[in-house]
């Protein structure tokens, strides 16, 4: 099964819990429920020092605001990138919010995660 071949409002259905809960647990220093959504690779590929300083120290990462606007879809390959646009609750400003989901081993998981 492809990812990209579901529809917009059937990649949404589950993306959207998907990026709640990401926005969640990352501002409640959450790691382990962070990451309870990403693909295997994505997990090896992981610096657990880093991704804990991340937790520990960035403004951005622990203050997303809970609202955020859906700003679309882009197909490519196996993988959907979901973008969202989203803002910080200590700092003005708009931020880009991704996430990459496609299918591992027949669920749909993480395969990347971003604000910039």
């Amino acid at each position: 099964m492809n990812i990209i071949d579901k529809t917009d409002e059937e990649i949404m259905e589950v993306a959207a819990p998907m990026w709640a809960d990401l926005v969640k647990y990352s501002n409640k220093g959450q790691y382990g429920n962070f990451i309870k959504h990403f693909s295997y690779d994505l997990l090896l590929g992981l610096n657990e020092v880093e991704m804990g300083k991340q937790f520990a120290r960035s403004e951005l990462a622990r203050n997303i605001s809970e609202s955020y606007d859906f700003l679309g879809l882009i197909r490519r390959g196996q993988h959907v990138t979901v973008l969202h646009r989203v803002r910080n609750t200590k700092t003005d400003g708009e931020y880009l919010g991704r996430m990459v989901i496609g299918y591992e081993r027949g669920e749909v998981k993480v395969f990347a995660a971003s604000i910039f």
